[in-house]
């Protein structure tokens, strides 16, 4: 009978334990997950600027025209986008897509 009131509370520790470390596992994989997306989304809009500013253009970018008022100036919307694995605690990467965009100033 003394052996059991001993072993007092190591049953509810890891009853509470367990589900504790499961929510920090997925709290972390979210913070993880957020992290990545968001320093790839700062890298790709940074690369869009830059683009944007030098004209030297990647295959993948995409341009889309806006009007623009004056006559002398033509507006292009340059579109980069990029995909990366994001990784996961358990199982296996998955992919995440981000965009970034630029307005070129064109002088006609």
């Amino acid at each position: 009978m003394r052996f059991f009131r001993c072993e007092r509370g190591n049953v509810e520790s890891a009853l509470v334990l367990l589900p504790l470390m499961s929510l920090f596992l997925i709290a972390t994989q979210i913070n993880v997950a957020i992290h990545s997306r968001n320093m790839e989304k700062v890298a790709v809009q940074d690369q869009a600027s830059q683009r944007a500013l030098t004209g030297d253009f990647e295959e993948t970018d995409r341009f889309l025209p806006i009007y623009s008022p004056d006559p002398h100036q033509n507006l292009d919307l340059v579109v980069t986008t990029k995909e990366r694995n994001v990784p996961r605690i358990f199982g296996d990467e998955y992919q995440v897509q981000v965009t970034g965009i630029a307005i070129i100033e064109n002088q006609r």
